[in-house]
Formats: C-alpha cells, sequence, structure tokens
C-alpha cells in the first residue's frame, strides 16, 4: 500500500500491542497527522482494576482526539479510541463500538484477537491491522482473521520490538503485508496525506 494511498483506502486501523506497547503507541500517535481520517482503534493490556490513563498520556502527544471507548458508539473518523480496562472492545458488523464481559482471551481483557477478528467482518478490505510488541501470542488469529477477510496487516518486527513474542507468534501463524520498524510505521503514518 503506497502512503498516497493509506487515507484513501482505508476506513479504519486497529492496533493491538502488550508489554512495551504504551511508548510504541506514543510514538505512533505523535506521528499522525491532523488531518489523519482514518480512526484508530486500540487495545493495549492493561491491568483491570485501575484506571489505564492511556487517553490523557496520548493525547499529549497526538493532533487527534483521544477518547475511551464506550459501548454503542459510533465510530467517529479523526479519532484515536482506547479500549477500557476489563472490557474487550469489538467493532459491530453496523460500525459501532461493543463493549463486552466476554471471558479473557489468552488472559487478557482487553484482548487484541476480539478487536481484530470483529473489525475484519466489519471492515473487510478497508481494514488496516498493526500488532506492536508484546509478551503472549495474543493478535496472532486476529491478524489471520484481518488477512483472510482482504485487510491488511502490518506486524512489528521482532527484532525492533521491546518483547519480540506477540509479533514474532503472528507472523508465524498468520505472516503479514509488512514487516516494518517502529520508526519505518512511525514515517508511513507521517506520510500519509488526504485523499
Amino acid at each position: 500500500m503506497a502512503l498516497r494511498d493509506l487515507q484513501r483506502d482505508i476506513d479504519c486501523v486497529v492496533l493491538g500491542a502488550s508489554a512495551g506497547g504504551v511508548e510504541a503507541l506514543q510514538r505512533i500517535a505523535a506521528a499522525l497527522p491532523a488531518g489523519f481520517a482514518p480512526p484508530l482503534l486500540v487495545v493495549l493490556h492493561l491491568l483491570a482494576d485501575r484506571p489505564s490513563g492511556m487517553v490523557a498520556l496520548l493525547a499529549e502527544h497526538c493532533a487527534l482526539r483521544v477518547v475511551e471507548a464506550e459501548d454503542k458508539a459510533p465510530i467517529v473518523a479523526g479519532q484515536i479510541v482506547i479500549a477500557p480496562p476489563d472490557y474487550h472492545l469489538l467493532v459491530e458488523r453496523g460500525r459501532t463500538l461493543a463493549l463486552s464481559l466476554d471471558a479473557p482471551v489468552l488472559h487478557s481483557r482487553p484482548a487484541i484477537d476480539p478487536l481484530f477478528e470483529s473489525a475484519a467482518l466489519a471492515f473487510g478490505e478497508r481494514l488496516l491491522a498493526l500488532l506492536l510488541t508484546g509478551a503472549s501470542s495474543d493478535g496472532s488469529a486476529g491478524v489471520a482473521a484481518v488477512r483472510r477477510r482482504g485487510g491488511t496487516a502490518w506486524v512489528q518486527d521482532p527484532q525492533d520490538a521491546r518483547v519480540a513474542t506477540m509479533p514474532a507468534a503472528a507472523l508465524q501463524r498468520a505472516g503479514a503485508d509488512a514487516v516494518l520498524t517502529l520508526d519505518q510505521i512511525c514515517a508511513r503514518f507521517a506520510g500519509a496525506t488526504t485523499p
């Protein structure tokens, strides 16, 4: 996918990360241009028993609006949506958000796989999934689902990740459309122009 086509060809970006993901997400958020239209839906593995603080943390570094997901809220262009602690974040077929208390996936709630899998059903080939650093195999099934539905998957280069387990597991199971360093990911987003 050429940089100039990113905003034209993608309706939504989903991002998943675990260990080391806060710093990586801060860098990506800072790279997003003010006119970046596709909404960015984010799952980070968070502690269930305390507020995440991610909205305030990202808002300091980002030109886009950053919000915590709310059940049944519409997916709005030009904003970053963070899954709240202890809830899975899902995309409904009507392209609204849903929060779920279903069982943890690979010991995590929120988990990456439910977001990626549900977004793949809703957005198909117009979805970009981005899997970053982490210490579990969460995200592997989600990347596979995105690619099966014709979407695009970028996976952080395991050698570049703070913790290589998550991107390495996804590459082994599902492959990727691009294997990128964090610098390369940020450059691609920074270079995304408006349609």
